[in-house]
């Protein structure tokens, strides 16, 4: 069986793979994919913005959303639950320039969902309709949607959102195989995601959960019957992980990624950071993203205190040059020592 699709058909939009790249709230800012895109991902996302913040011109929730052409086809994601203000936002990103719009139904935080955002819109599936009624209302481009499974094991509501969701005319909905109460503990229960498969009748199911590495890839194409991937966390650290899914999907080859593959990527991403960020938050972004290159390597703990240690980007680049890269091994992410990060999608 054929899981990977070239072109892929989203709405009115033909794709160049049905493997995704999540939007990952404080992670997946314009450096970040810069990194993921250059391995061709189908669609990449922006990280999510609020309704509130965009409808107001906030300065901050603009340069979320800053992007490159070369990174087209490229998503926004909305989140919030105000009727009234989901049709203008979503033409604000039209506007822009973004080819679809998610709804975020997933993202699992208290400061999130106390206003009934993010994944709190579980709790009251056929708003979760109206809202992407009103966005397709407002847009010519694709809409689509982000869940989580449910609030909690005793109110599995994905299947039900799945219908509303079709019937309010998204192109897609994505279900991430855990609760709410869950967060990012446990593993994702897949079954979840096949149930949704079965419901529905036209619209495509992204799956989301667990995905680190092409096994996990395939194999959640084999259980769920889904029609993409979104891969969330897996990308963190390996920026490569799209382009190495799609060349296992097609060929059964996994591509072996050395030391120096990690070193080098970590080189490219500070550049990136530095050429978008000022000293002091790039100092800042280099901690955070060195966690993600080294924590894979036997070895490399010295590096990632030096490198959290240092006091400048000079002497963090000089830790990261002078480290005996090729005596390290890595081994691949599995999502088993992941305890996640302040990304609301996996």
């Amino acid at each position: 069986m054929t899981f990977l699709q070239t072109p892929f058909k989203l709405g009115s939009l033909d794709l160049p793979s049905n493997i995704f790249c999540a939007p990952l709230a404080g992670c997946s800012d314009l450096p970040f994919r810069r990194m993921t895109s250059a391995y061709k991902p189908g669609l990449v996302y922006c990280e999510m913005v609020k309704m509130d913040a965009l409808i107001r011109n906030d300065p901050h929730t603009f340069k979320i959303l800053d992007y490159e052409t070369s990174m087209h086809p490229i998503g926004a994601q909305l989140c919030g639950s105000k009727l009234d203000l989901a049709g203008p936002c979503a033409k604000i990103l039209e506007d822009l320039g973004f080819d679809v719009i998610d709804l975020n139904c997933g993202c699992p935080v208290d400061k999130v969902t106390k206003d009934g955002s993010g994944s709190g819109l579980l709790k009251t599936p056929e708003k979760i309709g109206e809202i992407i009624a009103n966005i397709k209302a407002a847009v010519k481009i694709p809409v689509t949607v982000k869940i989580r499974a449910g609030w909690d094991s005793l109110s599995i509501f994905a299947p039900q959102i799945t219908k509303i969701a079709e019937k309010a005319g998204a192109s897609a909905i994505c279900i991430h195989g855990r609760t709410r109460v869950q967060g990012y503990r446990g593993p994702a229960n897949w079954d979840y995601i096949r149930d949704c498969k079965k419901e529905a009748k036209e619209i495509k199911i992204i799956a989301n959960g667990d995905v680190f590495d092409p096994i996990s890839a395939k194999k959640i194409f084999e259980v769920t019957g889904c029609d993409a991937i979104l891969v969330a966390r897996g990308t963190m650290g390996q920026p490569w992980v799209i382009e190495d899914i799609a060349t296992f999907l097609q060929t059964g080859i996994l591509t072996k990624r050395t030391s120096l593959d990690y070193k080098k990527a970590f080189l490219e991403h500070i550049s990136h950071v530095l050429s978008y960020q000022n000293d002091r938050r790039a100092l800042l972004d280099v901690r955070r993203i060195g966690s993600w290159y080294l924590k894979l390597g036997r070895g490399t703990k010295y590096l990632r205190e030096s490198v959290n240690r240092s006091s400048s980007i000079e002497e963090a680049l000089s830790h990261i040059h002078n480290f005996a890269w090729e005596e390290v091994e890595f081994r691949p992410l599995t999502g088993i020592e992941e305890e996640g990060c302040d990304s609301c999608t996996d």
